[in-house]
């Protein structure tokens, strides 16, 4: 088939997606333009939910601004039945500017960077740089609130030594030491304030001010370069004097863009893991499209995109959190139609008590979870890494990660879960579709015995719920680098998949018997 008689809908979507999103906090924002515009409605943790959330609505809530779960409830659920569920994440390696970044060297101003995650540093150096993310402000009103902030254009740079001054091999750097982003120069930067560099400290230069008051920290126009500050300031739309800290980390300005002879390829940044949450939550609204989708559905469909995945997920707003396991208690409580409608022998939720008692345990047994990772696919210089019989390509279908040590959550009943739901997905336009009116196809992808095997949020939720779960993600090259390469066509693979999830779960999962 020509590449122009194939849509590449979903992967277009997926570059706005990603190119809007250079760290979680925006992510977190184009999710909810998303969501919102699919008619789902925020809620909060801090709120009751037993008079908001009713059968047949679409809700969702987040956590830090950098989290998020959204679902949406059947209107046959009833207290304790199933929830069908897919978790990603919104992280991914990156430099994050130090609490105090101020740096100059050699007649150059520098920014002091701490790494986030395992990313592969040596693809940072010679990028154009620039930083995003998200800002608490001092209001007038004395409130403090956060404001997510995007520079567009290149003001950093890593630049590498010259073969000339230094041949190693392989390519090697202090992390510490040698990977300063440069922002400048101290000349053109005193040029542009009228200083001559030699002017004595100001005021709120010197330790304490004349009348003994002292500030806990210094000001951010003192711990990083004050042009820095009045950028991040312009972003957000105040006084940089309003601004009192932030969480900022650089980003690639180059867009994510369609490539490949043949449009058949993605070159982006943040494939792992935005390319698996922007699939989940395209999943989630494509099986919602229906006005009837959720009128004979007795469970609830639910997607959940977790911060710090690539740091280990132990924080508050990480898949080892208690985020997604507090979400389940309160929903599988959750009463029916007909429970809503009377109070004769129910509790304040309309669930009786006993019904109450074991809720929860009875929807973990039954539900199921998609770990939603992006996977490898086989390089074509480097075959000899992978597993002779498990090499994914691009373009093939999402790949199923499997590992005997646990550090994917993968099992059999799961693969015959995913297998069928696939069975029945929309058939994907790629040109690797069959000529079948259904499906969309799968891969499976092990480790070889000789290397290190990498982990998901699959195996700790898997252990923190008692649920089943299975990982997978699309196959991608150059994982963790700045610039990464997918299929093109594998984005609607993965939303093909990820719907059918959602539509055929209640079906499928009465039909297979483990316990």
């Amino acid at each position: 088939m020509p590449s122009s008689k194939v849509s590449l809908h979903q992967a277009e979507a997926f570059l706005s997606f990603v190119n809007a999103s250079p760290t979680p906090f925006h992510a977190v924002k184009s999710a909810k333009e998303r969501l919102e515009g699919a008619g789902f409605k925020q809620i909060k943790e801090r709120d009751a939910w037993s008079s908001t959330l009713q059968p047949g609505g679409k809700y969702y809530l987040t956590r830090n601004t950098s989290s998020i779960v959204a679902f949406a409830v059947g209107k046959k659920w009833k207290a304790g039945n199933p929830v069908g569920m897919i978790g990603a994440h919104t992280d991914s390696p990156c430099l994050r500017i130090k609490p105090v970044s101020k740096k100059q060297n050699e007649g150059f101003l520098q920014v002091g960077v701490e790494t986030y995650g395992g990313g592969l540093w040596h693809t940072w150096f010679d990028r154009d740089l620039s930083i995003a993310g998200r800002v608490m402000v001092k209001t007038s009103d004395g409130n403090f609130v956060q404001k997510l902030v995007k520079v567009d254009r290149p003001i950093l740079r890593v630049p590498s030594l010259a073969i000339h001054l230094d041949s190693q091999e392989p390519f090697q750097f202090n992390k510490e030491t040698q990977l300063f982003p440069i922002a400048g120069l101290v000349a053109a930067e005193l040029n542009r304030q009228g200083k001559t560099g030699k002017e004595e400290p100001s005021k709120s230069e010197k330790d304490d001010a004349k009348d003994g008051s002292v500030e806990p920290l210094k000001a951010v126009t003192e711990r990083h370069h004050p042009y820095i500050v009045d950028i991040i300031a312009e972003e957000a739309g105040c006084e940089a004097s309003d601004i009192l800290d932030f969480e900022i980390v650089l980003y690639d300005t180059q867009k994510s863009c369609i490539g490949g002879l043949n449009n058949e390829l993605i070159f982006s940044a943040r494939l792992d893991n935005l390319m698996m949450t922007f699939c989940s939550i395209e999943g989630l609204v494509s099986s919602l499209s229906s006005s009837s989708a959720l009128d004979n559905d007795s469970t609830i469909r639910l997607i959940a995109c977790f911060d710090h995945e690539e740091i280990g997920s132990q924080t508050a707003q990480g898949a080892d959190s208690n985020l997604l396991p507090a979400v389940l208690r309160r929903l599988s409580v959750l009463p029916s139609s007909s429970e809503s409608e009377s109070d004769a022998s129910y509790d304040k939720v309309g669930v009786s008590m006993d019904e109450a008692a074991t809720a929860y345990e009875q929807t973990l047994s039954t539900s199921f979870l998609i770990s939603a990772d992006m996977a490898h696919s086989v390089h074509p210089n480097y075959p000899g890494n992978y597993e002779s019989s498990h090499r994914p390509e691009m373009n093939k279908g999402t790949v199923i990660k499997i590992n005997a040590n646990a550090r994917y959550a993968t099992n059999s009943p799961g693969i015959v879960l995913l297998q069928e739901v696939a069975r029945r997905a929309k058939k994907a336009s790629s040109p690797s579709a069959s000529s079948s009116s259904e499906g969309v196809p799968l891969q499976l992808f092990v480790v070889r015995n000789d290397s290190r095997c990498g982990s998901t949020i699959g195996p700790m939720l898997s252990a923190a719920l008692g649920a089943r779960t299975l990982d997978l993600g699309n196959p991608q090259l150059s994982m963790h680098s700045i610039r990464e390469t997918a299929g093109a066509w594998d984005v609607e693979h993965a939303v093909n998949l990820f719907e059918s999830f959602f539509v055929h779960f209640a079906e499928v999962e009465k039909k297979i018997f483990v316990d």
